[in-house]
């Protein structure tokens, strides 16, 4: 039995077109709707006209709704709100559902180091522990079991493993973490296509001693948002 690690209130919708970086038109109820969209890879997979998609209502702004997920595999979705991942992860970590974060907890979030903002500060047994998470949303292999990142050039994510490497020269501890948001995924590996700088950093932080790990989980239907593996297999 997977755990249940939250419930949101959603509502299905049809996904019709991104019109910028953060905002899609769904049909909701046979009216076309704007819907917030806070992942802002290209997700080129999942932008199929069309296709069903997790929305939930919101108050305010130039949108009627995020767009939580796209429908994916047995009916699960595809988690693409990165807000809704974030809050899944502190969730599994509260719970103590994550082995490679055993005995940790958040201590602080947005946590400022060098010219970049990372996202987790984490108190350990062992002391203090950078963390930043990335989203991990782009199948790969033979059967569907990668999740992988970036699924485009990411200077940004560049940045964040350069300060994680130096972190770790300096003496501290610092892991980065990849949210594999889709059923069905067993491993993570980086898209050496997407950004191949990226993938050559990930394998500079690990020989330096950065800690990478994984973790995937999906939403059913009915909202409730489940962890599907703790732990990840990191191929590099």
């Amino acid at each position: 039995m997977k755990e249940v690690l939250m419930k949101l209130n959603v509502i299905p919708c049809r996904f019709l077109k991104r019109l910028n970086r953060f905002v899609a038109l769904v049909e909701v109820n046979g009216e076309i709707r704007r819907a917030l969209l806070t992942n802002t890879g290209r997700l080129e997979e999942f932008l199929i006209p069309g296709r069903k998609v997790f929305c939930t209502p919101k108050s305010g702004g130039k949108t009627d709704f995020v767009l939580i997920a796209f429908e994916d595999l047995e009916g699960k979705g595809a988690i693409v709100d990165t807000r809704t991942q974030a809050r899944a992860f502190e969730r599994a970590v509260e719970l103590g559902l994550v082995p490679w974060l055993r005995d940790c907890a958040i201590k602080r979030k947005e946590v400022c180091v060098g010219n970049s903002r990372l996202d987790y500060l984490f108190e350990c047994p062992g002391g203090e522990l950078y963390g930043e998470m990335k989203s991990a949303v782009l199948r790969g292999g033979e059967r569907g079991e990668y999740a992988m990142y970036p699924d485009c050039p990411t200077l940004r994510g560049q940045r964040h493993v350069r300060e994680l490497i130096e972190l770790v020269k300096a003496g501290k501890d610092a892991i980065i973490f990849f949210i594999g948001a889709m059923p069905g995924v067993e491993k993570f590996r980086p898209y050496e296509k997407g950004d191949p700088e990226l993938a050559r950093l990930l394998r500079e932080a690990k020989e330096a001693g950065v800690k990478i790990e994984g973790l995937s989980i999906s939403i059913l239907p009915d909202g409730r948002v489940i962890l599907e593996k703790p732990e990840l297999e990191i191929e590099l």
